[in-house]
């Protein structure tokens, strides 16, 4: 087994280090880059005045802290996905995320502390261009939803040829793929001649929502592993 990790530069790390332990060979080729967006103080405003705040990513906490200055709003805090929560806490922040078993927007609806939201101001920090499903679910209970996009996404310049033909030298037949992002920038940089190798590769994606979306593009060897972190990576490799 030879895995590719593709996560924004710097996040690498830990799932590096583990992998490194087990003597398990790996490349580290970022598929997705984020860069700080524009926030205006009519936003901080609105996040300064919710009810809840709710955080989509490690990211979101990141590229929020420096805007917060050490005085973070007085709210209810929420995160999808156990990583997003130990960013938070590092913040001192106690944060309650999302089911062990469904770490996404959709598991953070299950929560019985979001059941009823009526008239409650929720701001969801994010990037910019994200799903809808949360805001969506929160409204139809009757929440005043709105946004602060922190960050914004994009696929780096990349020699797609080069790229592939490096991760086949290697023998790269394991890809880590933690968002739906992630997965439309490596398939749009897999060219048409090595999709026969793509569709080969064991792909480990954090959601259903991505697994459905991996199958649809025709990828075979697919496995959800509940979540994006460290541990629900190696148990979905059996590791």
């Amino acid at each position: 087994m030879k895995l590719l990790l593709t996560r924004p530069e710097g996040k690498n790390a830990a799932m590096a280090s583990a992998l490194d332990a087990l003597a398990i060979p790996y490349l580290v080729e970022p598929l997705l880059s984020v860069q700080v967006a524009d926030v205006t103080p009519v936003q901080l405003d609105t996040l300064f005045s919710a009810d809840i705040l709710i955080f989509i990513s490690t990211s979101a906490v990141s590229f929020a802290e420096p805007w917060m200055q050490g005085h973070w709003p007085d709210a209810a805090y929420y995160a999808v996905g156990d990583a997003t929560a130990d960013a938070l806490a590092l913040q001192g922040i106690k944060a309650e995320r999302s089911p062990t078993d469904s770490q996404a927007t959709e598991g953070l609806l299950t929560l019985p502390s979001l059941a009823h939201v009526s008239g409650k101001q929720i701001v969801i920090v994010r990037g910019k261009g994200g799903r809808e499903a949360m805001a969506d679910g929160l409204r139809l209970r009757g929440a005043n939803v709105s946004y602060l996009e922190v960050y914004q996404r994009a696929c780096p310049p990349l020699d797609a040829s080069a790229c592939v033909g490096r991760w086949q030298s290697f023998g790269i037949d394991t890809i880590v793929v933690t968002s739906g992002e992630v997965l439309e920038n490596l398939i749009n940089l897999v060219p048409k001649d090595s999709f026969a190798w793509l569709i080969d590769c064991h792909i480990i994606v954090p959601s259903a929502r991505v697994e459905i979306q991996a199958r649809e593009k025709g990828l075979l060897r697919v496995t959800n592993a509940g979540a994006a972190n460290q541990t629900a990576v190696l148990d979905a490799l059996g590791i």
